[in-house]
């Protein structure tokens, strides 16, 4: 089997794949009783990491360089990272609920890919001049890593507003604890329409029609989206670092305010100031989590559309 219709078979089984593997996360949640629905649900989207860096692969090798210089390479590497993050996160929060919000995302981005793209920009063609140096693989596959992980976060964090939707809720402990992160401990009590947060010996008194097990969800959510979105920042400043370096190789000037630098430079600031919210001033709950919500539009738009709305240094590609 050639490389072409390998890449044509796997596309289209990711697609599957991830469609069946939503179906499964969204039952799951909806009917928990169900037995395996989270097994299956992680076991859809292990197989769709698998089948696209596998498509990755085989692009690769049929063009003789990293497959990261059109939209559908650089839409199918996105995939790959969700669905890694994914699995990281879910092994993190032990919770099959992840993939209720990261499925769907992933399985949108591959059908727009695999069915929507016409053929001429699902081809693989000779790079341009700009591109052909080791900082294309070095440069945008970190920024591409970056934008997956903090997707994944600010999709995590979507979901708390969703699950604490018309409540003002806040979630009273520290943001940082010993070592790396700390896991919040909440004893709940429940009187008429009042609940008694325990946090840290601190007793906080709130009026909210949460359900014990809703405000667990949601302190889970919070925590996890935290903690992914600490690991993609670091990921998009080094990203960030590297293009500066490949900008002055290839221009003579590190930062020349490009659309696209400039809008990594704003998502940049929206998530060193989540984590700021988060680290200095600790705050918990809503507030960071619009913050992570805002950043998700900012990500797209720092991705895909400045793209198509815009002209600059990095428009050739249709997508670096």
């Amino acid at each position: 089997m050639d490389l072409v219709a390998l890449q044509g078979i796997l596309d289209n089984l990711s697609f599957a794949v991830l469609f069946a593997t939503m179906l499964i996360y969204w039952i799951g949640a909806a009917f928990p009783q169900i037995p395996y629905a989270s097994t299956l649900g992680t076991a859809g989207m292990a197989i769709a990491n698998l089948s696209t860096a596998t498509l990755l692969a085989a692009r690769w090798i049929e063009a003789g360089y990293f497959p990261l210089s059109n939209l559908y390479e650089s839409l199918f590497f996105l995939v790959w990272g969700i669905t890694t993050m994914h699995l990281i996160a879910e092994n993190m929060s032990k919770s099959k609920l992840v993939g209720v919000v990261t499925a769907p995302i992933a399985m949108a981005i591959t059908a727009f890919a695999a069915l929507t793209l016409p053929d001429t920009m699902q081809a693989s063609a000779p790079l341009v001049p700009a591109l052909k140096s080791n900082w294309l693989m070095m440069h945008v596959s970190v920024m591409m890593l970056s934008y997956a992980t903090l997707m994944v976060g600010s999709l995590l964090a979507i979901a708390f507003l969703v699950v604490t939707r018309g409540q003002n809720i806040e979630l009273r402990g520290s943001s940082v604890g010993t070592g790396s992160y700390r896991e919040k401990s909440y004893q709940l009590h429940r009187s008429e329409d009042e609940i008694s947060v325990n946090s840290g010996g601190t007793a906080v008194l709130e009026k909210i029609t949460l359900s014990p097990q809703r405000l667990t969800l949601a302190d889970t959510l919070d925590n996890i989206s935290y903690r992914v979105i600490g690991l993609g920042f670091p990921l998009l400043t080094i990203g960030i670092i590297a293009g500066g370096v490949w900008a002055n190789e290839a221009w003579g000037s590190y930062w020349s305010w490009d659309p696209k630098e400039t809008w990594a430079f704003i998502t940049w600031l929206v998530f060193a100031a989540y984590l700021h919210s988060r680290i200095t001033k600790g705050w918990q709950g809503r507030r960071p989590a619009l913050l992570a919500a805002v950043g998700f539009v900012v990500v797209w738009v720092c991705y895909l559309g400045v793209n198509l709305l815009g002209k600059g240094l990095h428009s050739y590609g249709w997508f670096l």
